[in-house]
């Protein structure tokens, strides 16, 4: 069972495709640290040996900024938008989409599920 950062990393998947599973490494991060590690990308997380695992954890630990220091970046980030109060701050505090998306029929995801008219709400009742 590897464990890095506090993450559990999923036995039966390739290592590849276990490091996204840390907040903070895709797939491209992934093949740069089993690369740098000389690590089959192809490995299953429990064939790992646990020199292995030090392996990827040292690298990591050394160049990545990874789930809670990079979590918490993330939102210092967003709280200084909101307070300076520029365009992608706004946006953010009104929970619409910061990237220029429209949002006349799409966005539901950040809006959230649609408010519905009294009529439609009276014709459901009846």
């Amino acid at each position: 069972m590897a464990r890095i950062a506090g993450i559990t990393l999923p036995p039966d998947k390739k290592i590849e495709i276990g490091l996204t599973y840390i907040f903070g490494i895709g797939r491209s991060k992934a093949v740069q640290i089993l690369d740098e590690a000389k690590i089959d990308k192809n490995k299953k997380v429990k064939a790992l040996t646990e020199d292995e695992v030090n392996k990827i954890r040292q690298i990591i630990e050394k160049r990545e900024k990874i789930e809670g220091d990079l979590r918490k970046e993330v939102t210092s980030n967003i709280k200084r938008l909101i307070d300076i109060g520029c365009y992608r701050g706004l946006r953010h505090k009104k929970k619409l989409p910061v990237r220029g998306q429209r949002t006349k029929t799409n966005a539901r995801t950040r809006k959230g599920p649609r408010g519905h008219t009294i009529r439609k709400l009276k014709e459901r009742k009846a």
